[in-house]
């Protein structure tokens, strides 16, 4: 009888929730930090959602605009076979996309080479400074932050669109998860090869960086089997995304 009585007992209070039984590990939510958002409109009337990360405005998505600031139209490049050797022959400012609606467009680095802008009044194209201050108010270090090649910890996981909405599905333990603790929002972009060839696994993510070093670009990567932020300075034929920062 008394076996019976404590077998209740312990019935009852699992049943009031004062004792959790096991379920499982989950990973641990990330409380977001955001501050403040916002939207800003490009030349066409494109809106972009906005978000303050740190000390600075960041657009929470990939730039999308056709022309620049003073509406003079950027060629497009198609994304076919046949356009591929157009690409890597180009030197004008053009763009192409895999999926505009949803990433943005792709942008050959010429577009931000130029004199004309692109980015919204009273934005810019995000620079490699831009990007450090970001990379630091997330958490890299400040040795980390001034590497070549895959940097940091985790940061890539803290700016990747939540629960990896838009990316491929991911069962590696040190690939993305998409906390998205900033509201960044990075979605899988990909590029548009130095040989014209995109790449359209829905598994990378690719940002110019509007700063030179001879005929190259300072540019960010992240890829859905890491935590981590590439940064490295590339060839110009490439096409990426743009993301832009307030003045």
């Amino acid at each position: 009888m008394r076996n019976f009585i404590q077998q209740y007992a312990i019935l009852y209070i699992l049943m009031m929730g004062l004792i959790t039984p096991f379920t499982g590990c989950k990973k641990e939510e990330q409380k977001e930090t955001i501050i403040e958002r916002g939207t800003v409109n490009d030349i066409q009337g494109n809106t972009y959602n906005t978000v303050k990360i740190g000390n600075q405005w960041w657009m929470a998505e990939n730039l999308r605009t056709t022309t620049f600031n003073d509406s003079t139209p950027i060629l497009y490049i198609e994304r076919t076979d046949g356009a591929d050797e157009i690409w890597t022959q180009n030197t004008v400012p053009a763009y192409t996309y895999i999926n505009d609606s949803i990433s943005g467009l792709l942008y050959h680095s010429s577009v931000i080479a130029n004199s004309k802008n692109i980015a919204p009044i009273g934005w810019h194209v995000a620079t490699d400074e831009d990007w450090k201050k970001l990379e630091a108010t997330i958490g890299m270090t400040a040795d980390d932050i001034q590497q070549t090649g895959w940097r940091g910890q985790e940061e890539a996981d803290l700016i990747t669109a939540k629960y990896n909405i838009g990316w491929p599905a991911n069962d590696q333990d040190n690939g993305l998860y998409g906390l998205d603790k900033y509201g960044f929002d990075a979605l899988p972009s990909g590029c548009r090869g130095i040989d014209g060839r995109t790449n359209i696994q829905n598994n990378t993510a690719f940002w110019w960086a509007d700063t030179q070093s001879g005929a190259e670009h300072y540019y960010r990567y992240i890829d859905l089997q890491s935590k981590k932020i590439f940064r490295q300075l590339i060839h110009s034929n490439y096409g990426m995304s743009i993301r832009c920062v307030k003045d």
